[in-house]
């Protein structure tokens, strides 16, 4: 499969280490793609729900490809979230094409992108945080269980269906969330003189123009996704910014094996085990 060509990949909440992540499909993706620069905005390492007994490989094989885009000098972005906040201490660490950050402004084509992952704007990230970390147990949950039950209707035949996002729809104060979630995105952005306000964190891929609340500006609002779900990631090419979302028959060739052959001594020398649990051990 040709690559294609990407001026800048952004993608967020992949939550690596969990059982809903779709690592494969991932994997696939970043394998299809020539990026210029990738973002990865927020919680790509679920560190929350990090358990030493579930790190499969297709886990390990996206951390590889990441690496390998750094090894052939692309630049690589990884701005932290909830999900891998414990990273927030280690900020501004640079290595060669790589930088981790809580935040960042990209040149975009001579425009300016404030990029974050945006738990920032999250009520109970910020006053009860022993709730937000409940309600990722009880998510991954719900996921564990909608993919149970999406492989049984797969077996007679019938369509998948998403728990969550039907969750969502029925729940306005869910719509009034992400409403107000971009909105105080896009005020903050039009204040700041920023062209385009790039997010992660609410699983709600987007693109829309949005007004700011005093009438002063606007800004493009820009969202990325997820790929527990919606499977989607955004795009910055020839001067235009779309939603990718995968669909597996879009990959039905099967996919090199260049990142298995490349970098094979980065499973041993990278423990992805051990860095976590060390992570997790100086939080508390």
């Amino acid at each position: 499969m040709a690559k294609r060509e990407v001026d800048i990949a952004v993608i967020s909440d992949v939550h690596l280490g969990t059982y809903g992540c779709h690592a494969k499909e991932l994997l696939k993706y970043l394998k299809s793609i020539k990026p210029k620069a990738l973002v990865l905005n927020g919680d790509i390492i679920d560190i929350w729900q990090f358990s030493k007994s579930y790190w499969p490989e297709a886990h390990m094989k996206v951390v590889r490809r990441i690496l390998k885009f750094v090894t052939e000098g692309v630049p690589v972005y990884y701005l932290t979230g909830n999900h891998d906040e414990m990273l927030r201490k280690f900020a501004d660490f640079n290595l060669g094409a790589f930088q981790l950050l809580n935040k960042m402004v990209l040149d975009v084509d001579g425009k300016k992108a404030w990029i974050f992952h945006g738990d920032v704007f999250d009520v109970t990230m910020q006053h009860s945080k022993w709730l937000a970390k409940l309600g990722a147990i009880g998510y991954d949950s719900l996921i564990l269980l909608n993919s149970f039950t999406n492989w049984c209707l797969k077996l007679m035949g019938r369509p998948k269906m998403s728990f969550s996002q039907k969750v969502k729809a029925k729940f306005k104060d869910a719509v009034k969330f992400i409403n107000h979630f971009e909105q105080t995105a896009a005020d903050l952005a039009v204040d700041k003189q920023y062209d385009y306000v790039i997010c992660g964190h609410i699983h709600h891929a987007e693109i829309r123009r949005v007004n700011s609340t005093e009438g002063t500006g606007s800004v493009l609002y820009l969202n990325s996704g997820d790929w527990v779900e919606s499977l989607t990631a955004l795009e910055y090419h020839n001067g235009e910014w779309k939603i990718f979302r995968y669909k597996a028959e879009d990959f039905t060739e099967e996919p090199t094996a260049d990142d298995d052959t490349d970098n094979e001594d980065l499973s041993e020398r990278l423990n992805v085990n051990v860095l976590l649990e060390k992570f997790r051990q100086e939080q508390h």
